[in-house]
């Protein structure tokens, strides 16, 4: 396992991160803890939730999935580098949601208990708050820090503004700021090579991937339906028929070369500058095995500029858009 360094801080972490999403709704508790147990096997250190997953099983369900494989010991909690979010409902009284200092200590609080530990290692903002105050919300952070309940901070889902402005408002008060983006990000959708990458490199924030695959259009979907295996609706169908070219162009490319779509996937992402890693969230043990085979793989220039063509990215802006 290769680490590095999570942005600006002294924090090592694993160039993959281990996504909980699907623990608890799409995988039971027992396999979840084999995956986690798996992962460490591995050298994956860095864990990823939210407060919010759970769906179907109740909001909380897959933080507390963690916490229970934390209380199994064995130096778990140790060895685990905890990452969780919060700014959904989480409830439907007035104050259950949002970056709200009084959100911030509730729900820190909340999520102390279901992962059955006394801190976190990144507290997340899972979307921009538009309606609070970056005073208000760094002094939640800052005195969760002083608690020792949490330490570092991070974002989800933030614009290049935003993070450029977190920043700012930390520095005035003598903060580290945020150490983290988690933001959308494969060779489908590359918007935030415009100015999310930009603002993230620039301020000291290590980017996270989410969604590496593209809901799984970059798994090799086109093959699989051929091969009966999948079937796709909705969104899914209708992006799939959208790019479908540029999707077949790139799994001929992944045979070529000899690797698996989704492995190609993760090994591109693993290449691009201020990115730290890609979030996998694997249902079964054979998803997680998959994205470990993205560490083997090395792709040189011709490599990378083929995939340029496939799926074309974007320049920093403005130069993207003007001169």
């Amino acid at each position: 396992m290769e680490y590095t360094h999570l942005g600006r801080s002294g924090l090592k972490v694993s160039r993959l991160v281990l996504g909980t999403m699907n623990f608890g709704p799409q995988t039971t508790e027992e396999d979840s803890h084999r995956i986690m147990d798996a992962a460490h096997d591995a050298g994956i250190n860095y864990f990823d939730t939210a407060n919010v997953y759970g769906q179907h099983k109740g909001r909380g369900a897959t933080e507390t999935i963690v916490g229970n494989w934390f209380a199994q010991g064995g130096g778990r909690r140790q060895k685990t580098v905890i990452a969780t979010k919060l700014y959904g409902d989480m409830g439907d009284w007035p104050n259950e949601n949002r970056l709200s200092a009084l959100n911030i200590r509730r729900a820190l609080d909340a999520s102390l208990k279901r992962l059955q530990t006394d801190y976190i290692d990144i507290y997340q903002f899972h979307h921009v708050d538009r309606d609070t105050p970056w005073d208000e919300i760094w002094q939640g952070i800052e005195t969760a820090i002083a608690q020792g309940k949490i330490l570092y901070a991070g974002s989800s889902n933030f614009a290049g503004w935003h993070i450029a402005t977190a920043q700012a408002e930390a520095r005035r008060r003598n903060l580290l700021g945020l150490v983290s983006e988690q933001s959308i990000y494969n060779l489908l959708t590359r918007q935030i090579e415009l100015e999310v990458l930009p603002a993230a490199q620039a301020n000291g924030v290590g980017v996270i991937a989410w969604s590496p695959l593209h809901g799984g259009l970059l798994g090799g979907v086109v093959r699989k339906q051929n091969e009966g295996k999948r079937r796709l609706e909705g969104r899914a169908a209708e992006t799939l028929e959208k790019h479908r070219d540029a999707i077949e162009a790139y799994e001929d490319f992944a045979a070529e070369l000899g690797h698996e779509p989704g492995d190609l996937a993760l090994a591109w992402l693993l290449t691009r500058p201020g990115v730290t890693g890609p979030i996998i969230g694997p249902r079964t043990q054979e998803q997680l095995d998959g994205g470990l085979r993205a560490l083997e793989i090395t792709l040189d220039d011709a490599a990378l500029a083929r995939l340029d063509e496939i799926f074309p990215g974007h320049k920093t802006a403005p130069e993207d858009y003007a001169w």
